[in-house]
């Protein structure tokens, strides 16, 4: 099978006026969910939750099994058994921290090769795919199909390694082009980066990880927080067709048409989402007041949006928070009214793991606990 031809970009083949009902509808969705997201206090600790959430399930449509619940408990402390599911965590929680990897670095300079590279790095680091030129662009031809498939047996051959470096330079020259419309730019950009596959694992995670940080860059975003795997995985066959099919006739309209619904029905939810945590962190806040009669009721609430499934003593580490006997005061009065739950009993050396119920229900969009 013969290694795919990319088009360069700018494409001149778009059929523009057919997009603009499209393209109307996602911008406006996209808007009203900056403005709820701007209107976020502590967004990092608030929506912290959904960024996890999101690495669970972009690294879910790579074939991981762990759960936002597996994840949460491996960090507060529990122990992880089978090494396959360690793997899976392990990934996810790389996922997560190039995303914040990428934002902070998107404050001290653009977007380029070389920060993707970095986040490259940061996904495979001490997991599988480690040794498959970890943070380096490929130099062999790859393939995409089965389990154990040979390159004849391939559903796709990516661009040949020989005009990789070319095809990685248009690209870059294009995201930080101006196109008519920045989200079929980003769709476009998204699509391409599947096409020229530039790294021998882990090109669907970061092409994902692509769409908030492009978003933030062309200000439609007040944060690099639109994830869009949730859309992406539900609708799985359609998303993989539609990257397939590209290379033919209108297929790039079939494309975009594709993507734009995506980030339409995304940002919707998200804003549904975002606006449920606002709405539940201010009445849980009058709530926390009454329940503990403390100055530490807020810093406390903070503490479990940005950690919902914690050990007791990992609170007492954070600043201006009290003494561990007042800690673990406030937190029966919590598990008593319901609030929190316990994930696993104390005994020994071992101590007692608490979930936020509300909030991981409320991040999964069904009832987990």
């Amino acid at each position: 099978m013969k290694s795919f031809v990319a088009e360069r970009l700018p494409l001149t083949n778009i059929d523009w006026p057919s997009l603009v009902p499209l393209i109307g509808q996602a911008n406006r969705a996209l808007a009203l969910y900056d403005g709820i997201l701007y209107g976020v206090p502590n967004p990092e600790v608030l929506l912290s939750p959904l960024t996890t959430q999101e690495a669970v399930l972009s690294s879910r449509m790579e074939g991981t099994q762990a759960t936002l619940g597996d994840v949460l408990k491996f960090e507060a402390g529990a122990e992880v058994m089978e090494e396959s599911k360690r793997q899976d965590i392990q990934e996810i929680i790389n996922y997560r921290r190039a995303l914040q990897t990428a934002e902070e670095e998107l404050k001290k300079r653009p977007f380029n090769l070389n920060l993707l590279l970095q986040l490259h790095s940061i996904l495979l680091d001490s997991v599988r795919g480690r040794n498959k030129a970890r943070g380096q662009f490929r130099v062999e031809q790859n393939w995409i199909g089965p389990p154990g498939s040979t390159i004849e047996e391939a559903r796709f051959v990516p661009p040949a390694p020989l005009f990789l470096k070319d095809h990685l330079d248009n690209w870059e020259k294009y995201y930080h082009g101006e196109e008519r419309d920045p989200l079929v730019q980003l769709a476009i950009v998204h699509a391409q980066f599947e096409i020229i596959h530039p790294f021998l694992d882990g090109n669907g995670r970061l092409g994902r990880i692509l769409v908030p940080l492009f978003l933030h860059e062309k200000k439609l975003l007040s944060r690099p927080m639109l994830y869009i795997s949730s859309y992406l995985e539900a609708n799985r066959e359609e998303y993989v067709d539609r990257l397939r099919d590209l290379g033919r006739p209108k297929s790039w309209d079939r494309w975009i048409n594709f993507f734009l619904r995506a980030v339409t029905e995304q940002a919707r939810a998200n804003a549904a989402t975002a606006r449920a945590i606002i709405e539940l962190y201010e009445r849980l806040k009058t709530r926390l007041i009454e329940l503990t009669h403390s100055r530490y009721a807020v810093p406390l609430l903070d503490h479990l949006f940005d950690q919902p499934i914690f050990q007791s003593g990992q609170l007492t580490r954070y600043k201006h928070m009290p003494s561990v006997p007042t800690v673990m005061q406030m937190l029966r009065r919590l598990r008593k009214a319901g609030i929190l739950k316990t994930v696993r009993k104390g005994r020994g050396r071992q101590a007692e793991i608490f979930a936020f119920v509300e909030l991981l229900n409320l991040c999964e969009g069904k009832k987990i606990m």
